[in-house]
């Protein structure tokens, strides 16, 4: 038997660890805008989370890989629910995809750190050197037709203008004239947005979704400008069930 936790956020914690027992967290990211369990738009850091349990959960993080004397980057992922208290989900020992927001937020190469501990290099970083400053977010861009439930949308890029202007990163391997394969994940690329707060960067995604151009590609743009201007995101107030609930003409 498992206990059942129905309406919970997903928050995941940044870690190193050196294999000698020394580990690091790099602070917590908000998951919990997801379709069916894949994550859509991450941010950090996370809203509406109380600063003693955000200790107590990035505290947990480290103490598990501790006990392990984990080595290399990875992330710990907890369940918290609507009374507060957080449920360990799984460890993914590897990048994730959201990391550029941590590495916006903390101004830390988390891809660099993954090859030098792989290498076997000591871990240098103290836990006092690692800062946050600001707010930063993620959407995850796919090609899929959101209005024909989420269709992949292959083929040729005919027009292919990424966003950009301060504060904006644009993580892909696509280009105009690049042929988006049927074979393989959907995933065209990373809207990256970092600003001192986040209503600035709530903004500055939204322009930046707007300024988006991709054709005759259908993607997720339309749906994470949605998602950007929905009452219960600004409010930071959501849980993992957020897009099949508030967004249903979107689930056909």
């Amino acid at each position: 038997m498992e206990k059942c936790i129905e309406n919970f956020r997903h928050i995941e914690v940044q870690i190193l660890g050196d294999g000698r027992g020394k580990v690091l967290h790099l602070f917590e990211r908000e998951c919990s805008v997801q379709r069916r369990r894949q994550k859509v738009i991450e941010e950090t850091p996370a809203p509406n989370l109380d600063r003693d349990l955000r200790q107590e959960i990035c505290a947990a993080a480290v103490r598990l890989c501790k006990s392990v004397d984990y080595l290399n980057a990875g992330t710990v992922e907890f369940m918290l629910d609507q009374s507060g208290n957080f449920y360990f989900l799984e460890v993914n020992t590897r990048i994730q995809v959201e990391h550029p927001i941590t590495e916006m937020v903390t101004d830390t190469d988390l891809v660099h750190w993954q090859l030098k501990l792989a290498s076997g290099e000591p871990l240098t970083l103290e836990q006092r050197d690692i800062h946050r400053r600001g707010s930063a977010i993620e959407c995850r861009i796919n090609a899929e037709d959101p209005d024909n439930n989420f269709r992949p949308s292959p083929g040729r890029v005919d027009a292919f203008v990424p966003p950009g202007g301060p504060g904006v990163r644009w993580d892909s391997h696509v280009y105009q004239g690049y042929v988006i394969p049927s074979t393989y994940d959907s995933l065209v690329g990373k809207l990256i947005v970092h600003r001192p707060t986040r209503h600035e960067a709530i903004q500055t995604a939204r322009r930046a979704l707007e300024e988006f151009v991709i054709r005759p590609t259908r993607t997720t743009i339309g749906l994470c400008r949605e998602i950007l201007t929905h009452e219960r995101f600004v409010k930071g107030q959501w849980d993992t069930t957020f897009i099949e609930r508030e967004m249903r003409s979107h689930e056909k």
